[in-house]
């Protein structure tokens, strides 16, 4: 039996993933800031975190923040897995880290090549947006009477559960580096994508398309956070939204 701490254990993905490798027969110890045993700040480190990675076998990284502080947290866990002698660290990152200037998308850039330099065997896989992601956005967006969307941008969002099951299965397997990229099922043009969500939930907006200047936009526009040729995704968001919220009677 394989034992298995994945950071971030408790968020949208590190849930699913935890849930699969148990029923996967794993020992599975989940990190997080407040779940217990093993309530960790990563950015802190300390003797906990040492507690945490003893006696594993691989890590799995899904711990992430757009609020700072990823490449800290990413120092103290490979320190911690270094002295525990972890064979295998196993990090979730983002298509298009390396071609869209975000900040967010820079430090995770930054961790990847942490994890590529950390001596310890590694695998990264970097896949598009969640459907879960889009539905925040376009459920801040819609808090407006006017939809404002980025003009000429499009998404390619992938399922979380598919996402899930992918690095249940690296972790349970070899080291095996930068492994290829996974993206949703479709590219969709931002618009189409925020029409099916307002006919999910009901609602009515007209929409207005603006667009926004800076590099970091135009990286979008030009599709650098996409990887059609990896569209291996099955589930749509129109899937997602049906799940969600039934027949579209959300007001």
């Amino acid at each position: 039996m394989t034992t298995i701490l994945v950071t971030g254990g408790t968020g949208t993905l590190g849930r699913l993933l935890t849930e699969r490798l148990r029923a996967d027969g794993h020992e599975v110890r989940v990190l997080s800031r407040r779940a217990q045993p093993y309530a960790v700040d990563l950015r802190a480190g300390g003797p906990g975190l040492d507690a945490a990675v003893a006696g594993v076998d691989t890590v799995v990284h899904c711990a992430s923040t757009p609020r700072g502080g990823d490449e800290r947290a990413a120092e103290n866990l490979i320190a911690a897995a270094r002295r525990a002698g972890v064979g295998h660290l196993v990090y979730i990152s983002i298509v298009g880290v390396d071609r869209v200037p975000l900040g967010y998308y820079k430090a995770k850039l930054a961790v990847e090549r942490l994890v590529e330099e950390s001596g310890l065997g590694w695998t990264v896989l970097r896949t598009t947006q969640f459907h879960d992601l889009l539905l925040q956005v376009f459920g801040a967006l819609a808090k407006s009477p006017v939809l404002l969307l980025p003009s000429g941008v499009s998404d390619q969002p992938i399922e979380v559960a598919e996402v899930a099951a992918r690095l249940a299965e690296l972790a349970a397997g070899a080291p095996a580096g930068r492994v290829s990229d996974m993206g949703g099922p479709e590219v969709r043009s931002f618009h189409s994508l925020a029409r099916a969500y307002l006919r999910a939930t009901g609602r009515r907006r007209p929409t207005v398309h603006l667009p926004l200047p800076g590099k970091t936009f135009h990286a979008f526009r030009e599709g650098g956070h996409l990887t059609p040729q990896r569209a291996v995704g099955k589930g749509t968001f129109e899937e997602y939204l049906g799940r969600r919220f039934g027949g579209g009677s959300a007001g």
